[in-house]
C-alpha cells in the first residue's frame, strides 16, 4: 500500500509538527512564501490548476482567514479538487465568536492584551487583523487577516464548497473543523474517533445538524 499523503497549505515550515492524526502520512508543504522551501510553492487560490485527486488529507492552521471572504469558496473548492475521494480536510481558524466575548466580558480594548505567546502579547487585534509584528518585520501583507469565522460560517462555507460530513468543535480562541469528501473508510474516521456507523448515509447537513467533533 502507497504512503499517504498530506498537503499542508500556508504551514510556513516543514519544521513546525502536524497533530499526531498525521503520524505516517507523507508531508508535503503549499505555501505562497518561498522562505520556508515549500514543496509547493503557489497562493491557495490557484490550487485548481494542480492536478486532482492526489492528497489524502489537507492541513490548514491558521491560514483562511488570510484571504478575502470572496475568494474563501474557491480555496475550500481547491482543497476539495486535490483530495482523493475519502479523503478528508482539517481546517483551524481563530474564533470571532469568542475572541468577541472575551473583549466584551473582560471590557477589554482593541490593544490590550488578550493572552501571552511564545512570540509576545497577543492583542485583540492581533486576532482580528493578523499579528501586527509580524506584518511590520516581514514587510508582507499576506500575513494580514483579511476575514474571519465563527463555527457556523465555517461550517456553512465547507457545505458551499461541496464538502459532505463535517465536524466541528471550539476552544481556546480557535474553531477546528474536519470535512470530508465523500465517504471516508473507517479507518479515516477511527483517526478522528468518530464511529463506522456516522458514514451512512453521507450527506450535506444544515449547520442546525451538522455534527460535533469532541
Amino acid at each position: 500500500m502507497s504512503q499517504k499523503k498530506v498537503l499542508n497549505v500556508g504551514g510556513n515550515n516543514k519544521s513546525i509538527a502536524l497533530p499526531p492524526q498525521y503520524t505516517g502520512f507523507e508531508h508535503l508543504l503549499l505555501d505562497i512564501d518561498p522562505t520556508g522551501q515549500p514543496d509547493i510553492c503557489c497562493d491557495a487560490r490557484e490550487l485548481a490548476t494542480l492536478q486532482p485527486g492526489q492528497f489524502d488529507a489537507i492541513y490548514n492552521s491558521h491560514n483562511l482567514e488570510h484571504y478575502y471572504r470572496h475568494d474563501v469558496e474557491k480555496v475550500l473548492s481547491g482543497f476539495r479538487h486535490v483530495l482523493k475521494d475519502g479523503g478528508f480536510i482539517q481546517i483551524r481558524v481563530p474564533d470571532m465568536s469568542e475572541l468577541f466575548r472575551r473583549i466584551v466580558e473582560g471590557q477589554l480594548d482593541i490593544e490590550d492584551t488578550l493572552y501571552q505567546s511564545a512570540a509576545g502579547p497577543i492583542m485583540p487585534l492581533d486576532v482580528i487583523y493578523g499579528f501586527q509584528l509580524q506584518i511590520e518585520r516581514s514587510g508582507q501583507e499576506f500575513f494580514a487577516h483579511k476575514t474571519g469565522f465563527t463555527q457556523k460560517s465555517l461550517m456553512r462555507a465547507l457545505q458551499r464548497a461541496g464538502f459532505s460530513k463535517i465536524y466541528s468543535s471550539v476552544g481556546n480562541l480557535e474553531v477546528n473543523a474536519v470535512a470530508f469528501k465523500g465517504q471516508p473508510s473507517d479507518e479515516t474516521l477511527a483517526l478522528w474517533g468518530l464511529p463506522p456507523e456516522s458514514v451512512a448515509p453521507v450527506v450535506t447537513a444544515p449547520v442546525a445538524e451538522a455534527e460535533v467533533l469532541a
